[in-house]
């Protein structure tokens, strides 16, 4: 594990997380946990209660998923006390509001305009954007960019790798959002265009989480967003177990898909209790 070497930060940096930051989490909890209600609980029902119809039921999971997992670090950023506790998740959140903004706009015909949902829909993902990233771009200002006094750096090794995961996922995402109809005919299970570049949002999203923390070697930057990953994750696999008639038994995209699950789960589980472990007075 590598040594701490703890320095007084510069001046102005002293890792404040602005109120206006925790307001834009309190605001977008609430939506992250209806979404997530209404598409987990329910998959089957979107032509009634989402902004468009989606088939099959596992891309509604899916979506859900990364929308508990939302919540979970949202949360997180409510509660925290110090800016590079929560810093790395932002970007990759606007990644993923990016992208189903976009995909909004590229498929306007498939969505269910006279529905609630769809008005709460493009509200948020034609705005959140723009919001999230202007917060990120304000807080970032007070990152000292030293690790706190209980804090490990994580070893160059780890970087690498979740550097390396974190890139094969972000090109993943691309080629779902760029090439949908290529992407459509090797998916595990149905994919549309659209659902197609939804599922690249959920991607893009982690995809940046492992290059965000190959960055930053501070394990206290890593920690909440990997709690919020893992949470994710766990329900995407429950998802599977639910959906896994919609699964192409014969298609070695599927053993990938749900194996690269399972491996990330137990490769965080196994890295957070690695850190956690060598954390001074941890």
């Amino acid at each position: 594990m590598s040594h701490l070497t703890i320095s007084s930060p510069p001046t102005g940096r002293d890792n404040l997380i602005y109120r206006e930051t925790k307001w834009l989490a309190l605001f977008i909890i609430p939506f992250l946990i209806a979404a997530f209600a209404l598409l987990y609980f329910w998959p089957n029902h979107t032509d009634k209660t989402f902004a468009w119809t989606i088939r099959p039921t596992m891309t509604p999971m899916m979506l859900a998923a990364a929308y508990i997992g939302g919540v979970f670090y949202f949360a997180g950023v409510v509660r925290a006390q110090k800016w590079s506790h929560i810093k790395v998740g932002f970007l990759p959140v606007t990644a993923f509001a990016s992208i189903l903004s976009i995909a909004t706009i590229l498929h306007w015909d498939r969505f269910n305009h006279q529905h609630i949902s769809f008005f709460t829909w493009t509200s948020l993902y034609m705005t959140t954007p723009f919001l999230v990233i202007a917060t990120w771009l304000r807080n970032r200002r007070r990152d000292p960019g030293t690790p706190d006094k209980a804090d490990a750096l994580i070893a160059n090794s780890w970087r690498w790798l979740m550097g390396a995961v974190g890139a094969i996922t972000v090109v993943t995402s691309l080629l779902l959002f760029l090439q949908p109809a290529m992407m459509i005919d090797v998916w595990p299970w149905t994919l549309t265009p659209l659902t197609a570049r939804v599922i690249s949002a959920m991607f893009a999203l982690p995809g940046l989480v492992g290059l965000g923390i190959a960055w930053d070697a501070r394990w206290s930057a890593a920690k909440l967003i990997l709690q919020s990953q893992g949470f994710s994750i766990v329900f995407i696999l429950i998802g599977v177990i639910r959906a896994w008639e919609e699964f192409d038994p014969d298609n070695i995209v599927t053993f990938l898909f749900t194996g690269g699950l399972l491996f990330l789960l137990v490769g965080i589980a196994i890295f957070y209790w690695r850190m956690e472990s060598n954390r001074p007075n941890g």
